[in-house]
């Protein structure tokens, strides 16, 4: 590209890099896209691709995540990006998660919810346990896509619809309207550097003061009996200790003081289980959280068989095939879920401190040009 001039200048090529590109361009803009990398090989990959609305925090990440939910049903088919499936079943194995389930339910984040006391639910989700459970809640509201296909499908239409991007292009430093990098520069009169897990470098310098560090994840794919179906998002016990739309009600905290005796472990190593499954069949299953500035790179197989147990203890799957792990990394330690900072008033550093990129990036999007 000759002219390296434009409108709108995106650092990043994660979700957020890539809602806040589809953002300009939606307004009309002449937008860029700069990426270290060759492709996206970040945390916006190594993920459940799953758009989760409920139970999350109440307030901005909820209503950030019911708006990207939207906006990734609108924006799927035109990208060519499938919906694997829809909606979420969270199972309470305990009686005090049934008495979070409930109290969810009457809240205003529960609307359009179901929840379901005893057995009876497991007529409508054959593949998972009932059997003993004290209930389990169903929500329509979400919807999942394969991370590691839909991240590039997403960059490959927005470059068609005329997205500049400039990949292998490590940024080096923003001096006013000027983006410098290590093969060129760049100017616009807007920018946005989403760094990711970068913290130490441009986001050090846009951010001095940060007190962010890391947490590493653990996932797994798993292959089911050929044939097998699940047909939505399972959770369980665990998540409602760790989702803050159910951890910060106050039934949470006897479920957690039984969860502390009974799996503490799990606990200890921030595991909750979420499975989802693609579109050959297999599961997408996790996750743990263990924070750390600097992660280690190495995964525990001890871990591992914890998640797998939580599994089979929710999922009626028999054996199964492990047939992928990874790690995955994203930043945390703000207070809220999402940090939008202007260190000047057309520059915004967006970070999502949460894990909850798929789930609210296109809400953040939004709510940063709304703001400008």
């Amino acid at each position: 590209m000759t002219d390296k001039r434009f409108d709108l200048i995106v650092v990043g090529s994660g979700i957020a890099g890539l809602a806040h590109a589809w953002m300009g361009l939606r307004r009309g803009l002449r937008v860029a896209l700069i990426e270290r990398d060759h492709r996206c090989v970040g945390a916006s990959i190594r993920n459940f691709g799953f758009v989760t609305v409920t139970g999350q925090r109440a307030g901005d990440t909820w209503r950030r995540a019911r708006r990207s939910r939207d906006l990734w049903a609108e924006l799927a088919p035109q990208a060519g990006i499938p919906v694997v499936h829809q909606g979420l079943w969270v199972v309470a194995q305990r009686a005090r998660a049934l008495d979070v389930l409930a109290e969810f339910a009457g809240t205003e984040m529960g609307e359009a919810c179901e929840l379901h006391r005893g057995e009876a639910w497991g007529g409508r989700m054959p593949s998972l346990k009932s059997r003993g459970a004290a209930g389990a809640l169903y929500s329509p509201h979400e919807l999942r896509v394969e991370s590691r296909e839909a991240i590039p499908a997403l960059a490959r239409w927005l470059q068609a619809l005329g997205v500049c991007f400039f990949w292998g292009q490590e940024v080096l430093g923003i001096e006013g309207s000027t983006v410098h990098g290590a093969q060129g520069q760049w100017t616009a009169e807007r920018i946005v550097v989403c760094p990711g897990t970068e913290l130490n470098g441009l986001a050090r310098r846009l951010l001095p003061d940060h007190a962010l560090g890391l947490t590493r994840l653990q996932m797994l794919r798993v292959r089911p009996p050929t044939g097998w179906r699940l047909g939505a998002a399972v959770m369980s016990d665990l998540s409602l200790v760790r989702y803050h739309g159910y951890a910060d009600l106050a039934s949470s905290a006897p479920l957690l003081e039984q969860l502390r005796a009974e799996c503490g472990q799990s606990l200890d190593d921030g595991i909750h289980l979420i499975a989802v499954q693609s579109a050959d069949g297999t599961l997408v299953v996790g996750d743990s959280h263990h924070p750390h500035a600097t992660p280690e790179p190495f995964a525990s197989e001890a871990v591992d068989d914890r998640i797998l147990g939580h599994l089979h203890e929710v999922v009626g799957l028999g054996r199964c095939e492990v047939v992928e792990r990874w790690t995955g990394v994203y930043p945390t330690g703000h207070s809220a879920d999402a940090l939008i900072h202007a260190p000047a008033d057309h520059l915004r550093l967006v970070l999502v401190t949460s894990g909850t990129g798929a789930s609210t990036s296109f809400g953040i999007a939004e709510d940063v040009f709304a703001g400008w």
